[in-house]
């Protein structure tokens, strides 16, 4: 039997966060804002319970084996075929009906000091939700300045080569998780195009330029100002394709809550990011009793292309056996 989930804390002095073993899930985070008050700037539960009956909307967790939807859940792949659970609409979205958010990791490292951290590893089978091959999954936390969290996540395929792209699904609300929605806040995006979708969010295969679009987030808008000319809200993939680069890692996106003046600058190394404005989330008892509707948080989820394994033009998220997948997220905030 798997360990029991527990929830572990990181804590540098300046930003908290609580982990869970549950997903890798992250439950809560504790951020400054300009005058020293600290919020906790995500959606999620006060413990555990809610996400392993799964009612949680994918709060905070690490998805996989491949993040987003495949459409129709089906694959070929070095002349197999393959079939994965179908659990949105006609599709298969984030790993399956359990997929990596919905599994106990295992607890390698918890490191105190300069730069704490906390690793968490899963052994997926082959077989598991439909894909093929071993796959031995880390996951490292850790807060290596006053105000960055910086996750890095990597994947090793044991025998088989197989699809493997991650998302980290945190909801954000840099007013903090219980004040309401985020159509105030602001978003910067360094992604010139999205990969348009069809009727059941799949991509078109299309890469599709955002000028003159309510998709244009190449300068800074307010989520709510263009949010009406989008059917049903937010919820694509942008190809990241000019942002700064450093240390290995580009600007993805910029956060920024005019209340509070917190900021998030979101850093990574993946090729694009779902930005999605929490519109199916409804009537949710959250943490401290907080009720979350409707664009209660915002999610900058950066990944390899939806649909990516039935797309030859995308970038491909085929992982060889030995080779390593590797993808990092540095959230830097600031005031």
């Amino acid at each position: 039997m798997a360990a029991e989930p527990k929830i572990l804390e990181l804590s540098n002095g300046m930003i908290t966060a609580r982990i869970a073993s549950w997903g890798a899930t992250i439950t809560s985070l504790f951020v400054p804002d300009a005058h020293g008050n600290v919020a906790d700037v995500v959606l999620g539960f006060d413990d555990l319970e809610p996400y392993v009956k799964g009612i949680s909307p994918y709060f905070g967790c690490i998805v996989g084996r491949v993040a987003n939807r495949i459409k129709d859940g089906k694959f070929a792949l070095n002349g197999a075929e393959y079939s994965l659970p179908i659990n949105n609409g006609p599709n298969s979205l984030h790993g399956g009906l359990k997929g990596f958010d919905k599994v106990v990791w295992d607890v390698v490292e918890h490191k105190d000091g300069e730069c704490p951290s906390i690793t968490f590893q899963y052994h997926s089978k082959d077989g598991e939700e439909g894909y093929p091959g071993d796959v031995t999954v880390r996951a490292t936390y850790s807060l290596p300045e006053a105000t960055t969290l910086r996750l890095d996540m990597e994947a090793t395929p044991n025998d088989k080569a197989t699809p493997i792209s991650f998302a980290q699904h945190t909801y954000w609300n840099l007013a903090g998780h219980n004040s309401g929605d985020i159509l105030n806040h602001s978003v910067q995006i360094w992604g010139k195009h999205i990969t348009p979708v069809d009727e059941n969010t799949i991509p078109t295969g299309e890469i599709m330029p955002v000028e003159g679009t309510p998709f244009d987030f190449t300068t800074e808008h307010k989520i709510g100002e263009r949010i009406t000319d989008v059917p049903g809200g937010y919820d694509h993939n942008y190809v990241l394709d000019c942002g700064d680069e450093k240390n290995g890692v580009k600007h993805a996106a910029k956060l920024r809550d005019p209340s509070s003046l917190r900021t998030l600058d979101l850093w990574t190394n993946a090729p694009g990011m779902q930005f999605y404005t929490a519109n199916y989330v409804s009537d949710i008892t959250g943490k401290g009793g907080a009720v979350y509707e409707k664009h209660a948080g915002v999610c900058l989820e950066t990944q390899g292309f939806p649909n990516a394994i039935n797309q030859p033009n995308f970038p491909s998220v085929v992982v060889q056996p030995g080779e390593k997948y590797k993808h990092t997220m540095l959230f830097e905030f600031s005031t």
